[in-house]
């Protein structure tokens, strides 16, 4: 049986605008990230998307993001984080390297790449093989969005270059044990600079 996943990125967060290394480390949403989610909100509402289940990872700027998405009951899973970079966390980000990063911030306390990416497919892969999960929501961050796709980009003739936006939407279909990604919603957010 074919099920549906919207895997998001959360909104813009106080860290994103002073450009602050931000994986395993929180900021609070904006105003600006609040009214993201809001949009994004109206995108499911219009297109009379119903949640069957929702997940967030740990981090409350995932999770507040759901919540101004969707009134369900929802879980938490330390699986859905963001990268974890180490010593690095909490620092400009001009002093990451460039991409792409591999296994840079292993020397430094963080994730290596690959177990990273095992980390968050994983999580995604249980998930999404529960019973009563026809239609999911998941809200985790702009690498763990990268990496899932990647892992699964054999499957999918579609594909997304460049900076994953804050609240960007990945839908996939589900089958098999399979994910195949079938469109990249990207927000218009002309009206929030108003």
């Amino acid at each position: 049986m074919k099920k549906i996943l919207y895997l998001m990125r959360h909104g813009q967060t106080l860290f994103n605008v002073r450009r602050k290394v931000q994986g395993y480390c929180d900021s609070p949403l904006t105003e600006l990230g609040i009214n993201q989610a809001k949009i994004a909100r109206r995108y499911f509402d219009q297109n009379s998307i119903q949640f069957s289940k929702a997940y967030s990872s740990t981090s409350e700027r995932a999770s507040d993001t759901l919540e101004l998405i969707t009134n369900i009951e929802y879980q938490r899973l330390k699986g859905l984080k963001e990268w974890n970079f180490g010593t690095f966390e909490g620092e400009s980000e001009d002093l990451n390297p460039k991409l792409p990063y591999g296994d840079f911030f292993v020397a430094y306390g963080g994730e290596a790449e690959k177990d990273f990416q095992i980390r968050v497919s994983n999580t995604i892969l249980e998930v999404m093989r529960k019973d009563n999960h026809d239609i999911v929501l998941m809200v985790s961050h702009g690498a763990s969005c990268r990496t899932f796709m990647r892992f699964w980009g054999h499957k999918s003739t579609v594909d997304h270059i460049g900076k994953i936006g804050n609240c960007c939407i990945f839908k996939y279909e589900f089958e098999n044990d399979e994910f195949t990604l079938l469109e990249v919603i990207n927000h218009n957010f002309d009206e929030l600079s108003k």
